[in-house]
């Protein structure tokens, strides 16, 4: 009389089981926007987030506030170009030849058809754009500006593009939309060229009462908008751009990009320049700082992050939206303009605790700032995890669900624990690229011996090359100023042996198990 009963409840909870069992998992959180603000040549030290007190850096400061700020995070080279390469290829620039900093009439760097970040997230429904400094090339071989300018960008997963070409200090100092120059007059057809003089307008060498901007060390050939520059250009002139206008220019195309797209996933890469040299920020920003133009330069980025940030919350994107703020590589004050950097830098410290800067094998050369905000999903605060700007491209490929094969971007690690904040202790190494290399294992910094002079004078910035290898503690000295190689023969010679067997491999990333 009991049995069936039990018999019933039995089989009512094993259905209840089973019920549940069948039930659909919840749907995945939908993929977020993704916006990458690519500074240049700005230090660990300029943010007042980072400790900086002569310049005023408040929209910045609050994506820190509001996002996960790091303290020991990496570009992959101490330059703009190879930087710029690995980003976007997962793969260390001092594994390909070329790839070192580009002239501005240099062929596309990037194989077309290549694996790279905006590709990833074009395969995962995104719409790509970058928008502001290139520097990895255009084209194949003697490249005609006045006609389509192919391959590029578009060819390697951005839909559309509006670049500023190489740098601000060479020429052509033009922009270039998807493939062509903009606003560029057929009937003044422009040429380009890195080792002819191409009319007979004055260079800078040679008319210094005509600019703005006295050249220091060798930006002294073709005067645009009263600035002489790297390199030769002549014609194209409805299309110069105006260098104080630059940063309105950018921001104006990157809302409306960001507006164009608010109803569907996109992927933007805002390259800014600022603070590259030439630094001529726009006239409401002229004395900002007591620090003359690096200083309002500095503010201008801020403007420019502010902006964007403004943009997302007006567009109601804020929350959907992944942020990611870092630099290209360290800091540099005299670049080759007389602008009156080292004159007005007081007691600012662009590179922080750091030594080194832009250029250099110590610290300051890779470490750079990097703010990552996503609401709801990263929780604002600090973190000291061991990134690499290397590896954002097989990160977001784990986020948006896209898969590697073996050969694509072969130095890339999937550290998305680390940036979304799960994760405090990210790679357990990283290579940094200089004219020498140096590989950091958790603390530990080995530097490799390098050729060339220990000191670039004209840049005023210790290059850290030395004729022996060189190790440091950085537990014990952030700033590099106690050598141990001597006293830790074994663990030098272990730390060398292992930046060569990664140089001989070929490649970082793990080879998939068959």
């Amino acid at each position: 009389m009991c049995r069936t009963p039990l018999l019933l409840l039995l089989a009512a909870g094993v259905n209840t089981v089973v019920g549940r069992a069948q039930e659909p998992a919840p749907p995945p959180p939908p993929l977020p926007n993704i916006l990458l603000i690519y500074a240049d040549d700005l230090g660990y030290g300029e943010l007042g987030c980072q400790g900086a007190t002569r310049v005023p850096t408040p929209n910045l400061d609050r994506l820190a506030a509001s996002g996960l700020r790091f303290t020991d995070a990496h570009s992959t080279a101490a330059t703009c170009t190879p930087s710029r390469y690995s980003l976007l290829t997962g793969q260390y620039a001092f594994r390909r030849q070329g790839t070192g900093v580009l002239p501005g009439d240099a062929n596309l760097v990037i194989e077309p058809g290549a694996t790279t970040l905006p590709a990833l997230l074009q395969r995962a429904g995104y719409r790509t754009a970058v928008i502001g400094k290139w520097h990895l090339g255009l084209g194949r071989g003697d490249l005609d500006w006045n006609g389509a300018i192919a391959p590029g960008p578009l060819e390697v997963g951005f839909d559309e593009c509006f670049l500023l070409p190489a740098t601000g200090d060479r020429v052509p100092c033009v922009y270039v939309e998807n493939h062509r120059v903009a606003g560029l007059d057929p009937g003044d057809p422009l040429r380009v060229s890195y080792r002819q003089r191409l009319d007979d307008a004055p260079l800078g060498r040679e008319r210094p009462d005509l600019l703005k901007m006295p050249w220091f060390d060798g930006h002294d050939m073709t005067i645009v908008n009263g600035i002489s520059r790297i390199g030769y250009m002549s014609g194209g002139t409805a299309a110069r751009w105006i260098d104080e206008q630059m940063a309105d220019t950018f921001v104006a195309r990157a809302i409306d990009f960001l507006e164009r797209n608010q109803d569907r996933r996109f992927g933007l890469y805002f390259a800014t320049h600022d603070i590259h040299v030439p630094r001529a920020p726009h006239p409401r920003f002229v004395g900002k700082t007591a620090m003359g133009p690096r200083g309002d330069a500095i503010v201008q980025l801020d403007w420019t992050v502010g902006r964007l940030l403004d943009s997302l919350d007006r567009l109601h994107l804020t929350d959907h939206t992944l942020v990611l703020f870092t630099s290209d590589n360290g800091p540099v004050v005299n670049d080759g303009y007389a602008d009156g950097a080292v004159e007005h830098l007081g007691d600012h410290r662009p590179a922080g605790p750091l030594r080194g800067g832009k250029y250099s094998a110590f610290e300051a050369g890779t470490r750079v700032p990097l703010l990552v905000r996503w609401p709801g999903r990263v929780r604002p605060g600090v973190s000291p995890a061991l990134v690499s700007q290397v590896d954002l491209l097989a990160s977001l490929a784990a986020l948006v669900g896209q898969p590697l094969d073996d050969d694509d971007a072969v130095d890339s690690l999937d550290q998305l624990a680390a940036l979304l904040g799960a994760d405090r202790v990210g790679r357990d190494h990283v290579i940094e690229q200089a004219s020498t290399l140096a590989l950091r294992v958790g603390p530990w910094k080995f530097v490799a011996p390098g050729q060339g002079p220990a000191y670039a004078a004209k840049v005023g910035i210790e290059l850290g090359n030395a004729r022996a290898p060189q190790l440091y503690d950085l537990r014990l000295d952030l700033g590099e100023h106690d050598d141990l190689a001597f006293r830790e023969p074994e663990r030098t010679a272990a730390l060398a042996a292992r930046l060569q067997a990664l140089r001989e491999a070929g490649r970082t990333r793990p080879r998939a198990s068959r």
